[in-house]
């Protein structure tokens, strides 16, 4: 049947959808300025390194030329940092932009185009970042109104945003009566592609909300980088003797299983216990000369 989310859930699963179409709309942008600039000033890359970064974009408001960034020198480009109040290490590149500035082979034909191009989207990601910082704190302020939910977040890796695209997709634990129903909502669950005679390999479905799988599977990528827990059970999944996995797959492996950790939690109210993570690792038995010593 068809599910419509309500209250806390409808309102998280709108702002999550919001987030998506705001942060595909970020990577237009992006992608539209990397062109721009591959055009003018096509030593960018090493220039700024990061060209979506709050020190990039400054500097590309004002100008993607080159020969008016060497126009400005090291103490313009800082003079710009500074008023738009930025703070970190970003002032230690500005020698290095000038440099690759200075040196620069790009197109002097179009630039007037180019600079209001560039301009206009330099302004654009700005303005996403801000309108993502306001929806992401909305979020995360409405996933907190979910009962245990604070709870998920003792897993190393499971931040607020990870948390959020889960429970917006999923919705009320309370309509599911066991986790290997949201497992197939999520498109996680094993079919075996066969046919007549021919056994094919077993696979997940994809079928079901592939948001859902997505924020699964960055809560499972997220957690082997930063979880002990996790990293030695990913480890194991790809190494035992019998059955070894590839990195794919146990990544698919651990995103279940990191599903059936948030259902036991907001379902039992459980606090989280990353010792029971490691029961799946089968320990060789001791040898008996080990036994008796």
């Amino acid at each position: 049947m068809p599910y419509l989310p309500e209250k806390t859930y409808a309102d998280m699963r709108r702002l999550s959808m919001f987030r998506d179409q705001l942060t595909e709309d970020r990577i237009r942008n992006v992608n539209r300025l990397h062109r721009e600039l591959k055009i003018y000033f096509p030593e960018y890359m090493d220039a700024f390194g990061k060209i979506d970064g709050a020190f990039a974009l400054e500097v590309l408001k004002v100008s993607c030329i080159p020969s008016e960034i060497a126009a400005l020198g090291t103490e313009g480009l800082r003079n710009i940092w500074h008023d738009a109040k930025l703070r970190g290490r970003g002032y230690s590149r500005a020698s290095k932009i000038v440099n690759h500035a200075e040196k620069s082979v790009g197109l002097e034909d179009g630039t007037s185009a180019g600079r209001e191009a560039v301009r206009w989207f330099s302004e654009q990601i700005l303005k996403l970042d801000e309108q993502l910082a306001r929806i992401e704190s909305t979020l995360h302020k409405k996933c907190m109104e979910i009962p245990y939910a604070e709870n998920i977040l003792e897993i190393k890796g499971v931040g607020e945003n990870i948390l959020a695209g889960i429970v917006a997709e999923m919705g009320d634990i309370s309509r599911f009566d066991d986790v290997k129903e949201i497992q197939k909502l999520s498109g996680m669950g094993l079919v075996a592609c066969s046919s007549g005679k021919h056994r094919g390999q077993t696979k997940i479905s994809h079928r079901g909300r592939k948001r859902l799988r997505y924020w699964l599977f960055q809560a499972a990528k997220s957690a082997v980088s930063h979880a002990e827990e996790f990293k030695q059970l990913h480890v194991y999944y790809t190494t035992r003797a019998r059955n070894p996995l590839k990195r794919m797959q146990s990544l698919i492996v651990i995103a279940c299983k990191i599903l059936r950790v948030i259902y036991t939690i907001l379902k039992t109210g459980a606090t989280y216990d990353p010792q029971k993570m490691l029961k799946d690792i089968k320990r060789p038995e001791a040898a008996p000369a080990q036994m008796a010593a």
